[in-house]
């Protein structure tokens, strides 16, 4: 017997849609088969995994700090995304964007001038949109493929921000930790939720995220970033082109994660260090394609994967399992993710050696 995926005919809309709820689904079913060939009762582990974490006050504000990076970086990937253009550096980007964003908190330690956020903000953003201008220049210029040159920056961005820690923004006061000073008040952003670490980088991600609504359903970008992933042909014939695509996406894929970056080292951090991310950069992918590209389903998308993070380190304290089990969560979605979507684009038939179908 021979197995092949045959083309449907016509995709379903709704299955589309239905395809990460099922996904999901799925997941807490191989969760639950994990954690009991791990020894583990599964109902108890699944709860002090998905539950526990967000059974108080505090837990929720931690789930909504955790997801704003997610969010924020999704969003700029899903525009890419739709476009054929595929990011895979936002983790680079995201360290390039803390990097530029510590500038002035770490020469300027003593402050108050209340400008020094909103610069640090811009700064952010703008080191984010330069890493993402090298493989945007290579993509334009000698078709060199963005997903190799994106992904191998995040390793360079790693090793630049290892070599200012451990160097010349080392903190002198720090006891020879390597981390730089800790940020000023008017580098920081502030708390909107007391008694817990929820800052006003949240309400940014939220009009952000509208913003990237608005561009892509009504925005003339938007309605080329649709042509362009659904018929590109199309849109090589209407006149739009290619090269600013590339450029217009890549960037501000990048700059969105770089403002995410500094929003980390502005907020729960607090100052730059050895690692400013868990891998936001990397989840964040994971993200966008759970939540369909949509900047809605992205928000819900980005609170789910934010709740892994949450759940790894309960799991860990509660359990005494390791906090590696997020990935391990993680990576599940993902895999049952894309089998949903095959599924929903193609049909399997299985063939006889003779090659008659069954």
């Amino acid at each position: 017997m021979l197995l092949r995926l045959e083309p449907r005919k016509s995709i379903s809309r709704t299955y589309q849609y239905l395809s990460p709820v099922l996904a999901l689904l799925l997941t807490l079913l191989a969760g639950l088969l994990v954690f009991l060939f791990m020894g583990h009762p599964p109902i108890k582990a699944l709860h002090a995994f998905f539950i526990a974490p967000i059974s108080h006050s505090y837990g929720v504000s931690e789930l909504l700090v955790k997801a704003s990076p997610l969010i924020l970086i999704a969003l700029g990937l899903a525009m890419g995304f739709r476009a054929n253009v595929w990011n895979i550096g936002a983790e680079g980007q995201l360290v390039l964007g803390a990097i530029f964003g510590s500038i002035l908190p770490i020469y300027f330690s003593d402050s108050s001038n209340p400008l020094m956020l909103p610069a640090m903000l811009l700064l952010g953003f703008i080191g984010g949109m330069l890493w993402a201008a090298i493989p945007a220049f290579l993509k334009i210029k000698f078709n060199t493929n963005e997903i190799l040159t994106s992904l191998m920056l995040t390793y360079v961005a790693a090793l630049i921000l290892s070599l200012l820690v451990h160097g010349p923004w080392r903190d002198p006061g720090g006891f020879n930790f390597p981390e730089s000073v800790i940020f000023p008040d008017a580098a920081t952003l502030p708390v909107i939720w007391s008694g817990t670490r929820a800052h006003l980088g949240i309400v940014f991600v939220v009009i952000i995220a509208l913003a990237v609504w608005w561009l892509l359903s009504r925005g003339l970008a938007g309605f080329k970033i649709r042509v362009f992933g659904e018929a590109p042909q199309a849109a090589q014939y209407a006149g739009f082109k290619q090269s600013s695509m590339i450029r217009f996406t890549l960037l501000l894929g990048g700059g969105l994660a770089g403002l995410a970056g500094v929003m980390e080292v502005a907020g729960p951090i607090g100052q730059l260090q050895p690692s400013v991310s868990p891998g936001y950069g990397f989840t964040a992918i994971i993200v966008a394609f759970l939540g369909r590209l949509h900047p809605v389903g992205i928000i819900f998308a980005g609170l789910i994967l934010a709740l892994s993070y949450l759940g790894g380190e309960n799991i860990q304290i509660a359990m005494g399992l390791p906090k590696g089990i997020a990935g391990v969560f993680q990576g599940m979605l993902l895999f049952f993710l894309l089998g949903c979507d095959v599924l929903t684009r193609y049909r399997i038939r299985f063939f006889s050696e003779a090659g008659q179908s069954t």
